[in-house]
């Protein structure tokens, strides 16, 4: 089992799949990594030598913000909205969508189980 950037790839997928699992590398990042040192795209990861595992680790630590790094980058960002109090800030202090979409329906995912409104009780006689 190839270990890259803290993550085990899966050995049964091809190469090219088995790099998206570590976060941050998507299709296009993989594919470029892949073509940068000449692998095949049907091979899988138990067909890599040695050497072609510690060439990709090479690459992904000097090109490429992943794992760790990332979501400590993105956290930060995150923070510095939330500090400076832009609108997006309070989106993302008060849990809600961040990006412009409509909240009075939908955005349960977001905003949690919908709450039961507490109204006005009956009186009966």
């Amino acid at each position: 089992m190839a270990r890259i950037a803290g993550v085990n790839i899966p050995t049964q997928k091809r190469v090219e799949i088995g790099l998206r699992y570590i976060h941050g590398i998507g299709p296009h990042i993989a594919h470029k990594i892949i073509t940068q040192l000449g692998i095949d795209p049907a091979r899988r990861v138990s067909d890599l030598t040695e050497s072609e595992v510690i060439q990709i680790r090479e690459i992904i630590d000097r090109d490429f913000l992943v794992e760790g790094d990332l979501r400590r980058d993105v956290a930060m960002n995150i923070k510095r909205l939330m500090d400076l109090g832009c609108y997006r800030g309070l989106r993302h202090r008060k849990n809600l969508p961040v990006r412009g979409q409509r909240t009075h329906t939908n955005a349960r995912t977001r905003k949690g189980p919908a709450k039961a409104i507490a109204g006005k009780k009956k009186v009966t006689k």
